[in-house]
């Protein structure tokens, strides 16, 4: 029988468990890494989300793993070079854009903290929260006219964009890949020309060695005074360091994250450059990577893996261990 191990049960949807279970046995357990790499030889399949490292040496400890199952986009918490050289595949939600069309979380969030942070809306809160009620300290922003320039028009890219719109925004995007435009987008032709233009920069670009340090101290000195920058992709599209400064300088007035480097290992995490700045500046706020996390888009995203790992296995002929 086909065993599989989940090591991020909690508030797993009922009805992507119930086909798991229909699959094989399921051993559902939030597993610490000492533990999972003790566990992982009892197990064909292994369910996660993004709080675990799934290096070479969490690979090497998987004598028995046929393949590897996250309801995530980006996939820089595994090693797949490395797990497709052992023989182990994996299932992901990377390029199943026909059902990502659906997903709007993401999106949403992006909007929610470019909303927080012109509007000021934690600083305002705690304030109260407090027992003040000092209307003039948190005056704001609108985005009515400000003009907001997308990184990456892919399918969170579109939404933004059409959020912007909405707003009455003057957006523009870069993007050299994609293939399909927004209409009432501005289309620039470089990277540079696009950061020289933007009140609002909005980052939607997958992490790869490309795109890996991309947003630096240049890109940064070409924003305009007094710009945001919004990140929902990942941390290490940006030098975390040269933010800091440009924030510090008020070089940028703002800027709100979802991501940072490192941040699913506890050390390295701890010695972030922008948590530091975000415990004594208000100018920076950052969220624990809960873009994608809501209740709707993941029991979606996790129903639609329990079945593509289903379909897997029966187009494989894939079996458990023999006892």
């Amino acid at each position: 029988m086909i065993r599989i191990l989940n090591i991020e049960p909690e508030g797993y949807c009922n009805e992507a468990r119930t086909i798991l279970n229909q699959i094989g046995e399921v051993v559902e357990a939030p597993l610490q890494r000492i533990e999972l790499l003790k566990r992982l030889p009892e197990f064909d399949v292994l369910i996660l989300r993004l709080a675990h490292q799934i290096d070479r040496e969490v690979i090497d400890a998987c004598s028995r793993l046929k393949i590897i199952v996250t309801a995530t986009t980006g996939l820089d918490h595994i090693d797949i070079d490395y797990a497709r050289s052992k023989g182990i595949a994996v299932l992901s939600l990377y390029g199943e854009t026909e059902f990502l069309n659906t997903i709007n979380a993401t999106a949403e969030h992006t909007w929610a903290l470019l909303l927080a942070l012109i509007r000021r809306i934690p600083q305002a809160f705690f304030s109260v929260r407090a027992g003040n009620w000092d209307r003039d300290s948190f005056r704001g922003s609108e985005l009515v006219n400000k003009r907001l320039g997308i990184v990456g028009l892919g399918r969170i890219g579109r939404k933004v964009a059409c959020y912007g719109l909405v707003f009455g925004m003057n957006v523009s995007a870069f993007d050299p890949y994609t293939e399909k435009w927004v209409e009432g987008v501005v289309k620039r032709a470089t990277l540079h020309e696009l950061l020289n233009q933007a009140d609002i920069i909005s980052l939607h670009i997958p992490l790869n060695a490309g795109t890996k340090g991309m947003i630096g101290t240049e890109e940064l000195q070409i924003l305009p005074q007094g710009a945001v920058l919004i990140n929902t992709s990942r941390g290490e599209i940006i030098d975390e360091k040269f933010l800091v400064k440009a924030l510090e300088s008020r070089h940028l007035a703002g800027a709100a994250m979802d991501v940072v480097t490192h941040e699913r290992e506890l050390e390295q995490r701890l010695e972030c450059p922008l948590l530091a700045y975000a415990k004594v500046h208000e100018n920076l706020i950052i969220t624990p990577h809960i873009a994608g996390a809501t209740y709707e888009s993941m029991a979606k995203t996790e129903v639609f893996m329990a079945r593509k790992l289903a379909a897997f296995l029966n187009e494989s002929k894939i079996e458990g261990k023999k006892v």
